[in-house]
């Protein structure tokens, strides 16, 4: 059997009426609710050994080569923060901040010395997805994902324990942001109307795992981390996210996560898709939600007539 399946966002960024004949395609369909979140939802679809979600080991390794061993890795990403009249916000980091070669090379020297000096070592293997290495086994607080924390005061993001490792983190934090806010390379991206690199943000801590499995032998994503989890799992990548996977040959998963449009989804992605499952050119289309919610659709559900149509995604 063959399957494709669609990552797509939680149902309430997806609001409003259901297409025909999407509409009554998935009110046939099996449904089941699974554990809600992004990593949840990831990990419905690898399986890793050991089984966690090591993010910054795994796009170390991705896009530095083999070089991640058995180091403990974080990703400290370059990040935009901002002071507002209640405290200090995230608004930017990595890819978000149209960062080059040019802005590594420039501030990459006044930062490794500082986190040196902490005992870690700090690179740049890609201008966006920096990294932290630190000898495995080293302790560190609960670090907060920046899509977590955008938006939101830092003193919520940070390290707050009293424990010598957390008040050694938000030491670090300072000494660095004190380090960019000072650093003229932020001035220079602000003439030319570009967020200032005032922070790091570091988050994704781990090993490398020993092995991740997956069904899939096709991912369509733009994601770093899933393109990461599908090359170390064997499956051919595609960097553009495709509204469908036709064509390819083999299990196959596509990242529609970016979808805000309910009628896109019913009336651009999932009718060619109908189609051609009943054509009997592959067996399943599942559909997983990031809230956990999860659609099976069968070729055989057409026979499903007591069923009513699913007139919204959150019926």
């Amino acid at each position: 059997m063959t399957a494709i399946a669609l990552l797509l966002p939680s149902r309430d960024r997806l609001p409003g009426a259901l297409p025909r004949p999407a509409a009554r395609a998935l009110g046939r369909a099996d449904r089941e609710q699974l554990d809600a979140g992004g990593r949840a939802q990831l990990r419905r679809h690898f399986r890793l050994t050991p089984d966690r979600l090591p993010v910054a080991a795994l796009t170390r390794r991705a896009d530095a080569g083999s070089d991640a061993g058995n180091s403990l890795w974080l990703r400290a990403d370059p990040a935009h923060v901002a002071p507002d009249l209640n405290g200090v916000r995230l608004l930017g980091w990595g890819e978000g901040l149209g960062m080059d070669v040019l802005d590594a090379q420039a501030l990459l020297p006044i930062l490794r010395p500082l986190v040196g000096d902490a005992g870690y070592e700090l690179d740049a293997p890609h201008p966006a997805r920096w990294s932290l290495r630190s000898p495995a086994g080293t302790p560190l607080p609960d670090f907060v994902p920046p899509e977590d924390a955008v938006g939101d005061d830092l003193f919520n993001a940070i390290p707050q324990g009293d424990d010598a490792v957390s008040r050694r983190w938000r030491a670090l934090i300072t000494e660095v942001q004190v380090a960019l806010h000072q650093h003229p390379w932020n001035r220079a991206r602000a003439d030319h109307g570009r967020p200032a690199v005032n922070s790091l943000w570091f988050w994704g801590a781990g090993v490398a795992p020993d092995s991740v499995q997956s069904s899939y032998m096709n991912v369509r994503s733009p994601d770093p981390l899933l393109q990461a989890l599908a090359g170390e799992a064997g499956a051919a990548t595609t960097t553009p996210a495709a509204d469908t996977a036709r064509g390819a040959i083999g299990d196959s998963l596509v990242d529609l996560r970016h979808l805000r449009s309910l009628d896109v989804l019913g009336t651009q992605v999932l009718p060619p898709l109908l189609a051609s499952m009943e054509r009997d050119e592959f067996d399943t289309l599942l559909l997983d939600f990031e809230d956990g919610t999860r659609l099976r659709l069968r070729r055989g559900q057409r026979w499903r007539f007591w069923r009513k149509s699913l007139r919204s995604l959150d019926a």
